[in-house]
């Protein structure tokens, strides 16, 4: 295999000419990771916008900030040949200076509808292309008109189930070039990658498969909650002409240690609206639970905070910062391996043949977790079916939030488990990280905002004017 001894000239990938040059109107690149595909996009556009004049819209699913899309990518390329002098780069755009060339950068979720009033376009780069919906290529497709016009579809295949793979892999349309490129045809990796690689494929063949040769896995019953369920819960307030509902809780996943990381997630009635991450060891307990105090004080909302190991010591942090500002906010412990709440309570309360909550469920992280995933579940059939349900027992995501593509993993990655009882338990943290897949603190926080309460007569709580 070519290694990164060939590169000292800057070149494309000679793998990939021919599917660069054969005329299509869709071209489709998918594989495993470090096999090039950004990268000779880049190259090959970069190329293109020194002989002719194109105008090339770069697009994501999510982009908060233009440092999340391929605007990096573009630069690194324009360095490495050597054509500094022959572009003007802005922090928000690339030009051109002879052709006029420019390079847009749009997030599809924030900024649909202004792409589809774009006019123009030469080429549409889909990069990380494995969220896109049917409703959003229903826009795409006819929006990109211009004459000659190009589709670049790019993306690390993830289930069998994803619109992108079956409307493009799977049931190819016409006019459509698609090639599957890994790392094997990749001249430019380097003996440290290639040595990671290898080590991913001694220790987990599976995962290797997936990671490194693309192959996609199935949306199945392995996981908790299924990738379909939340990409139909994203929006889902707007999809549904709902009100989020009342009530705000914030969800404080505490960092262990290490290079965990602190995680938060504020829930406005049934949606996600924002999301953080931030280090911060245990000898920075009390700054990180200030940074969540102050979170709740400004949006008015409770916490449900990780109290086990380092996180035990939140609650009296929260104490004496209620004292410190004179607020009354409430904080609630979460021990994910406590007993359920409502023990005697059947798991499906229209079934009187349901089994009770402590027969079905090993903890109270399993409980919470299977409660996410029929909210899920539930809008994912009230999105796509029509079907009606209570929206207390739906859920949405904001697309707006900080690192929601990154959520969007976490959630649908944890597998079910059980214990010694047959009870249903969530994949753990040790167990994840056998599977060399980091700590999911963001689904964590968010899971503990959503976590149900005890049931309890006359017991109320009130905030803003709304009692609970």
């Amino acid at each position: 295999m070519q290694t990164s001894t060939l590169t000292s000239r800057p070149s494309l990938n000679p793998a990939l000419r021919d599917f660069w040059l054969t005329p299509a109107r869709n071209r489709i690149l998918y594989g495993g990771r470090a096999s090039s595909k950004s990268w000779d996009a880049a190259g090959f556009s970069i190329f293109l916008a020194t002989r002719v004049k194109i105008r090339v819209l770069c697009a994501r699913q999510f982009q908060n900030k233009i440092a999340e899309s391929v605007y990096t990518l573009l630069k690194i390329q324009i360095d490495r040949f050597g054509l500094q002098a022959e572009f003007t780069i802005t922090d928000t755009s690339i030009r051109h200076n002879r052709t006029g060339s420019e390079f847009l950068f749009y997030g599809l979720w924030r900024h649909i509808d202004e792409i589809k009033s774009l006019e123009g376009i030469d080429i549409l780069w889909l990069e990380e292309a494995h969220n896109l919906t049917a409703e959003q290529w229903e826009i795409l497709e006819p929006t990109i008109r211009k004459e000659g016009s190009q589709v670049w579809i790019l993306f690390n295949p993830r289930l069998v189930t994803d619109f992108v793979w079956k409307r493009f892999v799977v049931n190819t349309p016409p006019d459509t070039i698609k090639r599957q490129i890994n790392y094997p045809e990749n001249p430019f990796l380097s003996d440290t990658m290639l040595r990671i690689i290898a080590a991913k494929q001694a220790e987990d063949e599976e995962e290797f498969n997936h990671i490194y040769l693309g192959q996609p896995r199935e949306d199945d019953d392995a996981v908790v909650i299924k990738r379909s369920w939340i990409m139909a819960a994203l929006g889902a307030c707007a999809k549904l002409g709902i009100d989020k509902g009342p009530g705000r809780r914030i969800g404080f996943d505490v960092a262990d240690s290490g290079d965990d990381q602190n995680a938060l997630c504020l829930m406005e009635g049934i949606e996600a609206a924002s999301l953080d991450e931030w280090k911060g060891g245990e000898d920075e307990l009390l700054k990180s639970a200030g940074r969540v105090h102050k979170a709740a004080r400004e949006a008015g909302a409770v916490i449900d905070y990780d109290s086990i190991g380092v996180g035990a010591f939140a609650g009296a942090h929260f104490a004496a910062l209620n004292e410190e500002f004179g607020a009354r906010l409430e904080y609630h412990r979460f021990n994910a391996s406590d007993g359920v709440i409502n023990p005697e309570a059947r798991v499906d309360s229209d079934d009187p043949k349901s089994p009770i909550n402590k027969d079905y469920y090993a903890n109270l992280k399993a409980q919470t977790w299977w409660d996410a995933a029929r909210r899920f579940r539930n809008t994912f059939n009230a999105v796509t079916k029509g079907m009606a349900y209570p929206v207390e027992d739906l859920i949405s995501i904001s697309p707006d939030c900080p690192h929601v593509d990154r959520l969007i993993d976490e959630l649908s990655t944890p597998r079910r488990d059980f214990d010694n009882a047959g009870r249903v338990k969530v994949e753990s943290k040790k167990d994840l990280g056998k599977r060399k897949i980091a700590s999911p603190n963001l689904a964590d926080a968010f899971v503990m905002a959503n976590a149900p309460r005890q049931r309890k007569a006359n017991f109320q709580w009130s905030m803003d004017g709304q009692t609970y």
